[in-house]
């Protein structure tokens, strides 16, 4: 079979809304090994992408593999939560110490859609609220409720939503009122803006605000150190919930933390997690305070969140991430890449920011010597990454940035690498644009 074959089955059946990458050049992955993949052609490929931050630890790591193995040699892939599971249990007591919050309960789903979802179900059940505060440019997932907290038009595809939602500006330096503004500067401003909000255009009992500390889908724009805290000193003055969404930031991916929002002097009430903690496997969550996990009224439970395969593999990553200290690695690794694109971008007029930490790193790209920005150009470098050997992702507000979150084991040959891959394609692109 080709993977024309292939593209044209895949089209009969699913969504037409259901993107793939690389149009009628789509590539099926077949096998991989740390972090390279190769696709059915046979042609290798260095991956920054890792499944859009999923594959955290790399491919065909042994570690995984024999841990989910040994699960299923006993036979046992599915009980429920009906019924003790000490993967699960073992899972949850190492993500409750890591987690920075004190007396800490966690429950399992499959997704960061679900992670999410959960989160605003405590939150809304213990603030009797369906008020939410959310942040313009931020992805949560693509169920009802966490579209309705969505605030990138790209990914809301309805209007209609079961709460009631009032935005917060992003931390966006290149566009809108924050553009220029210093750190400080930009923190006095949305905190101005926050105080408005909750004196405006809400009841005044708001259940919580939701953020990420980078956002994903939106082209990791990520607001100055800090501003979760100043955000969360207004919250504490009416009790209103802080959810640090963690989906794309957590286990020490952006080197200097092992969450994101302790670069903003915060503990979170709620803190959602999933992609990378199961390496693959369907494994999402929620870990909080107790009170507010405790809080929802009624009997609940997650039929496959933290089942013995997905938790199993859940406790090799995240052993495998202690042990070998990759948040270390991230900062280290990360540094390399984000010091060489941002020597880069001092020559290259397509290239207006270089942004992220660790191995979180975004190139966002613009019409030369404007902010207009330019999903041409940005096409034609993600392409180009493709035919140097390199997968990276797209992503933000208008389809312009490209996004990279490598296996936390990227090694420094390897980033060297990929870099290249990623310089050659963008100085390629700026060569035709100018």
């Amino acid at each position: 079979m080709t993977n024309d074959d292939l593209l044209a089955r895949h089209h009969a059946v699913m969504p037409a809304w259901m993107p793939i990458y690389y149009g009628d050049e789509a590539i099926e992955i077949v096998s991989g090994s740390g972090r390279h993949v190769t696709d059915a052609a046979g042609r290798t490929y260095l991956d920054f992408f890792g499944g859009v931050l999923t594959t955290m630890i790399g491919y065909d790591v042994p570690e995984i593999r024999e841990a989910v193995e040994r699960q299923l040699r006993t036979g046992v892939a599915h009980t429920s939560t009906l019924y003790l599971i000490r993967q699960q249990v073992e899972l949850a007591e190492k993500i409750a110490r890591v987690s920075g919050i004190p007396d800490a309960r966690v429950f399992f789903t499959n997704s960061g859609t679900e992670a999410n979802e959960a989160a605003m179900l405590m939150a809304t059940n213990i603030r009797r609220s369906n008020q939410i505060l959310a942040v313009k440019n931020s992805y949560h997932g693509r169920s009802f409720g966490t579209m309705a907290v969505t605030g990138h038009r790209s990914w809301s595809a309805s209007s209609l939503n079961p709460v009631q939602v009032s935005w917060l500006p992003s931390g966006d330096r290149l566009r809108g009122r924050m553009a220029g503004l210093s750190d400080g500067d930009q923190i006095d401003v949305a905190v101005d803006e926050l105080r408005e909000t909750l004196a405006t255009v809400t009841a005044g009992d708001v259940a919580a605000m939701i953020a990420e500390p980078i956002q994903g889908v939106g082209g990791f724009v990520h607001a100055p150190d800090g501003m979760l805290g100043a955000f969360k000193k207004v919250l504490d003055e009416t009790g209103i919930l802080l959810i640090a969404d963690e989906v794309q930031t957590g286990w020490g991916r952006t080197g200097e933390h092992f969450w994101g929002y302790q670069a903003h002097g915060v503990v979170p009430d709620l803190i959602t997690f999933a992609k990378g903690i199961g390496n693959g496997f369907a494994l999402g969550g929620v870990v909080g305070r107790a009170e507010v996990i405790n809080a929802v009224p009624a009997i609940s439970f997650s039929t496959f969140g933290g089942n013995p395969i997905s938790a199993a593999a859940g406790n090799a990553v995240l052993d495998y991430v202690l042990s070998h200290d990759l948040q270390a690695n991230a900062q280290r690794v990360g540094a390399i890449l984000l010091d060489g694109l941002r020597r880069l971008a001092g020559e290259t007029p397509i290239v207006a920011e270089v942004r992220g930490r660790g191995l979180m790193l975004a190139v966002e790209f613009v019409r030369p010597g404007t902010t207009e920005p330019d999903p041409a150009a940005t096409v034609r470098v993600f392409e180009e990454c493709r035919r140097n050997g390199l997968l990276v992702g797209k992503g933000g507000l208008y389809n312009n940035v490209l996004r990279m979150g490598p296996p936390l084991t990227l090694t420094e040959d390897e980033a060297r690498t990929g870099l290249t891959a990623l310089t050659d394609a963008i100085r390629t692109v700026n060569a035709e644009s100018l």
